[in-house]
């Protein structure tokens, strides 16, 4: 008979191999203005990969399109109702993002002139997209490890080699490189701490291992809808990307003896706090002892690279307010297009459920009054 921690190992090659499987199937209609034969040609339909990126797609889009495209430099980009899409998040994660009622096919148009330099930072192809890749592996090694240096080191054979798995979703070949980087598994019995004065010898020094700590990269994409709205799938169309913040707030727990297991619910309500209101009671009284690390240290270059390479925004200013706990309610939280049980283990959701750049991509939704 299988031990639980062979059990678990199996649970989880098969969540990655579902993850990994994952696709959104789209629709994507040229549009007018770059038609330039009649008559216009039909929509292309593929499966986008859900850990893959638009830009990757152009090449086979393009392809379809070409006897109709206008002659000049393209200038590739995507729009959904009329909102350009960030060519560097995940194809699922804009998915679940923006369409509250999942539309299959995803109906998005795409343009081969006029780029919007305005709203969306510049991307030269499957370059931008690598290099947004990288980039993001390095901060997320540096939050799991407190440096970045497994990447650094990498071989120009690996590093070719691990894109390669990212961009034809190949897992096994992923996992014979990221094998080498030492990221994870993220501790399955991490737990929270428990302030020494509650245990039950409290004069007794804290043993060397009593402190281990286990950190969590996590994007948390925050969505605002009406209040007042009783089905999710009526909220109104992401009009711009003023409405949505986007925030790295990697997670830390400590794990000690005689704690209490983190589920995702005591995890987004300590690493966004102004949208679960106060800390609760009872099972989850410990929670207050997890920290939310919002910034890495200087010298990770998180914060900078993040900002340069994804666009980080601060929230905008209608979610930052200092009433926003009064006027802000979570109505739905989503994470690879699952709607999950919030009583679920945060390290399970995290071990399970991140992407190949070793972030937990979070999507929530949250009521907010009008102004």
């Amino acid at each position: 008979m299988a031990s639980p921690r062979e059990e678990a190992a199996v649970w989880s090659e098969e969540a990655a191999r579902r993850v990994w499987a994952g696709a959104v199937p789209l629709q994507v209609h040229l549009h007018d203005a770059d038609v330039t034969a009649l008559p216009p040609p039909p929509p292309f339909l593929i499966l986008g990969p859900r850990i893959g990126y638009l830009p990757l797609l152009i090449p086979v889009i393009k392809a379809h399109f070409s006897n109709a495209l206008p002659p000049g430099v393209d200038t590739v980009w995507f729009e959904y109702k009329g909102l350009p899409l960030k060519w560097y998040v995940p194809i699922g994660v804009l998915f679940d993002l923006l369409c509250a009622d999942p539309e299959r096919p995803w109906n998005l148009i795409v343009h081969f002139r006029g780029y919007p330099s305005d709203i969306l930072s510049p991307c030269e192809g499957e370059d931008s997209v690598k290099w947004s890749y990288m980039n993001s592996l390095k901060e997320a090694t540096f939050i799991i490890t407190g440096n970045s240096k497994s990447v650094m080191n990498m071989s120009q054979a690996d590093q070719v080699a691990l894109w390669e798995s990212v961009m034809r979703g190949n897992l096994d070949g992923y996992k014979n490189i990221s094998t080498k980087l030492k990221l994870g598994p993220f501790e399955e019995d991490g737990l929270a701490r428990i302030p020494s004065g509650e245990r039950q010898h409290s004069d007794e020094p804290e043993s060397p291992g009593s402190g281990k700590t286990c950190r969590v990269p996590v994007r948390l994409y925050v969505r605002s809808v009406q209040e007042d709205l009783e089905d999710i799938e009526d909220a109104l169309s992401v009009s711009d990307w003023e409405s949505v913040s986007y925030m790295n707030r990697p997670f830390e727990i400590r794990k000690v003896e005689g704690g209490s297991y983190i589920t995702l619910e005591h995890a987004l309500q300590t690493l966004v706090p102004e949208f679960f209101g106060p800390k609760p009671t009872g099972r989850t009284e410990n929670s207050g002892h997890v920290e939310a690390l919002d910034n890495a240290p200087d010298d990770s270059d998180t914060t900078n690279s993040s900002k340069s390479s994804q666009e980080a925004e601060p929230a905008s200013a209608s979610l930052r307010e200092a009433d926003v706990t009064k006027r802000a309610k979570v109505k739905l939280v989503r994470v690879q297009g699952i709607e999950l049980d919030m009583d679920i283990p945060f390290l399970w959701v995290a071990n399970n459920l991140k992407h190949p750049e070793y972030y937990l991509h979070v999507c929530v939704y949250v009521g907010t009054r009008k102004q």
